[in-house]
């Protein structure tokens, strides 16, 4: 028969394994602060998310509220036609991406977009007027699949993160996604808040959200 002291011992080593093999706590999930609609949150909203690649992530998914908007990814087409208005309709009159993204002879982008809105005839403008190229189609796509498209540069055109992060800010024709004309709804927060956004999720490692996530 064993001393009472090795019982002892023994049943504090069964406890302490027990308590090992209990599952650890799952992280308390991050509540960040409420915004309105058409509204983007700063990148400091995201500041008690410590560990990087979640914060960045994160940031990416309140970026692609731009992203995911109807001006962007209207003219962001899988399929070569761009797509117009808020419910993303097949552009009328019919219209393809051409050669070079800018249409197709005879029906070239600027024939009807200038380098303005032209409010009386309803035809939106902006310099440069063009589709992405099909190397970054983002319309039915997922936050993660977009992510994943900016930051290769075999599909971005050869861009660095910080050229993507000064095309966001900066760019004329991104900018017409927050002054669309003739009742157009415009992308979320300003040009200068989504640039502060892709800046941030840069400098955070520029992780991608999962497949899943969505803003």
């Amino acid at each position: 028969m064993q001393p009472l002291h090795l019982w002892f011992l023994a049943g504090v080593g069964l406890l302490a394994a027990a308590c090992d093999a209990r599952p650890a706590e799952a992280p308390k999930p991050v509540v960040l602060p409420p915004v309105a609609p058409g509204e983007l949150r700063s990148p400091e909203a995201f500041a008690s998310i410590q560990d990087n690649d979640a914060r960045a992530a994160s940031i990416f998914l309140e970026a692609s509220k731009v992203l995911l908007h109807p001006r962007c990814v209207n003219c962001h087409p899988h399929d070569g036609v761009p797509r117009q208005g808020d419910s993303g309709e097949r552009h009328s009159p019919p219209a393809e991406r051409g050669p070079r993204d800018r249409g197709v002879a005879a029906m070239e982008c600027t024939s009807c977009h200038q380098v303005q809105n032209l409010e009386l005839a309803r035809v939106p403008g902006a310099p440069g007027w063009h589709l992405a190229p099909a190397e970054m189609a983002w319309l039915g796509r997922s936050p993660a699949a977009i992510c994943a498209q900016i930051k290769d540069p075999a599909r971005n055109g050869k861009k660095t993160l910080a050229q993507i992060v000064e095309h966001s800010a900066r760019d004329a024709l991104v900018a017409w996604g927050w002054a669309p004309g003739h009742g157009r709804t415009k992308a979320p927060g300003t040009q200068a808040q989504f640039g502060a956004l892709v800046d941030a999720w840069v400098k955070a490692g520029a992780a991608c959200p999962p497949e899943e996530a969505r803003p």
